[in-house]
């Protein structure tokens, strides 16, 4: 196989595991990471981000370009019992799908990375039909999500945090497979992309607790030309987010939520740490 042909097949591979990655945070969130339905769902969308993230760096090692646009989740959103069984069917297909490809690639460590991911796949599969056989009646005709309790203008606010921290999240990655090759800087890089992920994830839970699904519309990240750059977009990305935060923390309806202002006050101080550091990386 051309190396354009597989930079191209595993860039298709990763926006079907981010599409995925997505609609079980989402679900997750729904349901509330703190029951039993919403934290088996938080798990299985860590591990496909395992898998986004093992793609990212074949892509980028190969010299490609990582596509981080998610394909769209095929599911049945009547209700729990529906999407769960979308989620068996789609798994499952994933299975023989990363076989077939597997066959296709000369190099031994991607093709083990394609026989991985299928066979965690066929993993997945199996768990989401546990969960879906052991929905009770009510919970199988019911939906995930709660009734809103926040102003709509507020959770507009919350929603357009969430886009921003998503893209800042996605360009993190795309900037750490991309200069994987350029040393302690990318993987420092990486190390952030994981902070900015919580960071994200307490505005979307807030979202989603009120009934809303999170956000998470990407822009398509910037390919820049060397590291150098890509650290001061990074900077001044980070800059943005915290005057965001800062902005939505001095909102009088936040500080009637005081875990939220406690999440606020942290994601503050995470990003004053990394601007900091990231000047620092900049003036060597």
């Amino acid at each position: 196989m051309e190396k354009q042909e597989l930079i191209q097949m595993l860039n298709n591979d990763m926006a079907e595991e981010h599409g995925s990655i997505i609609r079980y945070l989402v679900h997750s969130y729904l349901e509330g990471e703190d029951t039993p339905m919403g934290a088996k769902l938080l798990s299985r969308s860590r591990e496909e981000m395992w898998h986004m993230h093992w793609l990212g760096m074949i892509i980028g090692d190969l010299g490609g370009a990582p596509n981080l646009t998610p394909a769209k989740y095929p599911f049945d959103p009547t209700n729990r019992k529906t999407i769960f069984k979308s989620y068996v069917d789609y798994e499952v297909k994933l299975v023989s799908h990363y076989q077939e490809e597997a066959k296709k690639v000369d190099d031994p460590h991607i093709r083990r990375v394609l026989m991985r991911e299928g066979w965690e796949s066929d993993m997945h599969a199996g768990k989401f039909q546990k969960m879906h056989d052991k929905l009770s009646p009510a919970e199988a005709e019911g939906l995930p999500g709660e009734e809103n309790e926040l102003p709509e203008q507020f959770v507009e606010t919350l929603q357009q945090l969430v886009e921003v921290k998503y893209n800042q999240m996605l360009q993190s990655l795309h900037d750490a497979w991309t200069f994987q090759k350029s040393g302690l800087s990318a993987w420092q890089i990486m190390d952030f992309s994981y902070t900015k992920m919580k960071q994200l994830a307490h505005i979307a839970e807030e979202v989603a607790e009120n009934g809303f699904e999170p956000r998470f519309k990407d822009k398509g990240a910037i390919h820049h030309a060397d590291i150098g750059k890509a650290l001061q977009n990074a900077l001044e990305s980070v800059r943005d987010t915290r005057e965001r935060h800062l902005t939505v923390k001095n909102d009088p309806e936040a500080k009637k939520h005081g875990g939220l202002m406690t999440n606020l006050d942290l994601s503050i101080n995470q990003e004053t740490y990394e601007a900091e550091e990231i000047e620092g990386w900049l003036k060597k």
